[in-house]
């Protein structure tokens, strides 16, 4: 959060699969904290939540495209459309 300090997750949806809920969220940022790059960075991914008993989230897997991300943090994100 310190690299990013107007880091800002959207949720896009949220989805059933099986067991599991799913959010697929937006993350947007610009890396301006201690040594970042300046760069702005827009990523999605999800996260896979496996629900207890008490109706919470027991677990969170999360995914997204680290690749990305990195190349983002050199080079900006593409522009919005």
């Amino acid at each position: 959060m310190t690299a990013f300090p107007d880091m800002l997750v959207k949720m896009d949806k949220v989805s059933q699969d099986g067991s599991h809920a799913v959010f697929h969220w937006t993350w947007t940022g610009t890396n301006t904290g201690p040594g970042g790059t300046g760069e702005s960075v827009r990523i999605r991914g999800h996260e896979e939540w496996t629900i207890g008993v008490d109706g919470l989230i027991a677990e969170s897997k999360g995914y997204y495209d680290d690749a990305e991300y990195q190349h983002q943090l050199k080079f900006g994100a593409p522009p919005a459309h």
